[in-house]
């Protein structure tokens, strides 16, 4: 999804997408057109509104649990490669 479509699906404002592809809280394809945005980034944006207005998460509590969920991802991602190669001998 482009720029607009996304601000307008995350409910967010332009000043504060800048601020989260700044601190690389989202990071969306780069193309000619311009940034696409994919469904995990709206995925991590809706994570990070709930993180802030619901919790009160800071932006320092934002980068560990991002950091933290990333990590959980890779690490369900090796898992699954390693069951599939198990399965394979």
């Amino acid at each position: 999804m482009t720029k607009q479509e996304f601000l307008s699906s995350s409910g967010i404002q332009v000043q504060v997408l800048e601020l989260w592809l700044e601190q690389r809280w989202l990071v969306p394809e780069e193309a000619e057109a311009g940034l696409l945005f994919g469904e995990i980034e709206l995925a991590r944006a809706h994570l990070i509104r709930q993180l802030k207005d619901d919790l009160g998460a800071n932006d320092a509590g934002i980068d560990v649990i991002l950091h933290l969920v990333d990590q959980i991802h890779g690490l369900r991602r090796v898992l699954t490669e390693l069951r599939e190669e198990i399965k394979g001998r």
